[in-house]
């Protein structure tokens, strides 16, 4: 018999939700939060929808946090079965979006039912925080929320963002912080000539190549206890017209830094111009607005979530602050404290995404776990 926490996952998986586009997720979220309690608040932006429920309005606010929508499916013939038809096959739940993230939505939701029903006289607040472009710019989502709660002084005590950061089985990882992104579009000015008569030309290509190397061989900083060092890696490099017989005008290339928290932004752009300009290149160099990152130390969510864990699975978790960007750089503004936890990432963004569906149970227990002893009855 299929359970409630993976009955409510199914029915996510069903709605279409290819970024930005909600399909209507989000309803079917308040209109189970809103006979518990909830005040539920659309904070929609653009094309991007948002919801901000609450229940309470005493601290601590624990909230939960995460996306409705989902990338592409890519082929669909690639697919052994429809990726909006979720499907259970040999103890999977197939579908896009099963184990990023919908399963953990089902999950925070069903947690805080069955909480509330064991803990009707709580402490504290309970909140969700969800948007549908997480998966795309995320220029009108969690931002925005994040943005309107700090205008009218609204601050969380603690947000488990339901991410899947299990490696190999469920609670053996969760994140407790994400490094920075940076990234930069360098243009590097040269003279367009003939490859015959390379006294005539000034080629771009070569007079980067040493302030390159230094770039890519540099170490930026050291780590720290949480974070491995800063790297920088060229995503993109480009010049010339297609041709072998021209030295090309200009060459462009595309970068990026993933940064620890011993680096800040200011202080890796100036280290790259610094760089650039003793090479004496001519160039153009164009910064898009960084990532931060964030970090929370070993705590008190820390030590509840790994309990929780340790209670529902057996399992001793870890912690890590590897991997891409996620919401949680912009809800760290707003809360102390911070991690992300959700099923395994085996198979997030590719073809026949699925998740053991034996894993789903334990996921909402887990998050259920943390309310309890976060937000346990008042005695």
């Amino acid at each position: 018999m299929m359970n409630e926490t993976l009955a409510l996952a199914s029915e996510l998986i069903a709605r279409r939700s290819l970024t930005p586009d909600d399909a209507g997720c989000l309803e079917l979220i308040a209109a189970r939060l809103n006979p518990l309690g909830f005040g539920c608040e659309r904070m929609d932006s653009g094309n991007t929808s948002n919801l901000w429920a609450r229940r309470g309005t005493q601290a601590p606010l624990v909230c939960f946090a995460g996306h409705t929508d989902v990338v592409p499916t890519g082929p669909l013939a690639a697919w052994q079965s429809d990726p909006f038809r979720p499907e259970i096959r040999q103890g999977r739940l197939y579908g896009r979006g099963a184990a990023d993230m919908k399963s953990s939505l089902a999950a925070f939701v069903v947690a805080i039912e069955r909480f509330l029903k064991e803990s009707p006289g709580h402490k504290g607040s309970i909140a969700l925080l969800l948007t549908s472009d997480e998966e795309g710019d995320a220029f009108d989502g969690t931002v925005r929320v994040v943005e309107a709660l700090r205008s009218r002084g609204e601050k969380l005590d603690y947000c488990i963002v339901g991410e899947p950061t299990s490696v190999e089985k469920l609670g053996d990882t969760i994140k407790n912080g994400r490094r920075g992104s940076l990234s930069g579009r360098l243009l590097v000015k040269g003279v367009q000539g003939h490859v015959a008569y390379p006294h005539l030309a000034k080629n771009p290509v070569h007079l980067a190549a040493p302030a390159l190397a230094e770039l890519a061989g540099a170490s930026w900083d050291e780590g720290n206890e949480y974070f491995p060092p800063t790297t920088f890696q060229i995503s993109n490099a480009h010049a010339g017209s297609g041709a072998h017989n021209v030295i090309p005008g200009s060459f462009e290339l595309l970068f990026n830094f993933r940064f620890a928290t011993s680096s800040t932004p200011q202080g890796l752009q100036d280290r790259v111009h610094e760089i650039l300009d003793r090479h004496g290149l001519e160039y153009e160099l164009f910064w898009q607005e960084p990532g931060k990152p964030f970090l929370t130390p070993k705590g008190r969510l820390v030590t509840v979530i790994a309990e929780a864990i340790h209670a529902a699975t057996g399992v001793k978790t870890q912690l890590s602050t590897s991997g891409g960007t996620s919401d949680g750089r912009f809800i760290a503004g707003i809360c102390p404290e911070l991690v992300e936890f959700g099923p395994v990432n085996a198979t997030i963004h590719k073809v026949d995404e699925c998740i053991a569906s034996a894993d789903i149970e334990p996921l909402a227990a887990i998050y259920q776990g943390v309310l309890q002893r976060l937000l346990g009855d008042r005695t």
